[in-house]
């Protein structure tokens, strides 16, 4: 799992891969468990609020096309790394 080291010496967690369509993004985040790694996936919308960019979890009409574009990469990248995996892990999915 990746990793960063806040100022304040806690560890902040990264997502392991990223899928971006236009404003929509698909963060893939990566969790050991007894039975190996699972993935788990947080989907946002990026807008610009004055200079800085923010993201929310709220998407309009027009962002859902992007919203199913996203998490079908999501699940073809989530797949594709199980099918690395031993077969025993990768059936559990």
């Amino acid at each position: 799992m990746a990793t960063q080291t806040k100022s304040n010496g806690s560890k902040k967690s990264r997502p392991v891969h990223e899928v971006r369509v236009g404003r929509v993004r698909a963060a893939i985040w990566e969790n050991d468990t007894q039975n190996g790694p699972r993935h788990n996936v947080t989907l946002s919308r990026l807008y610009k609020d004055g200079e800085e960019w923010k993201d929310s979890g709220s998407f309009g009409r027009d962002d859902l096309p992007l919203v199913a574009k996203v998490s079908d990469l999501a699940h073809s990248w989530i797949f594709g790394v199980a099918a690395e995996q031993p077969a025993s892990d990768a059936a559990e999915y």
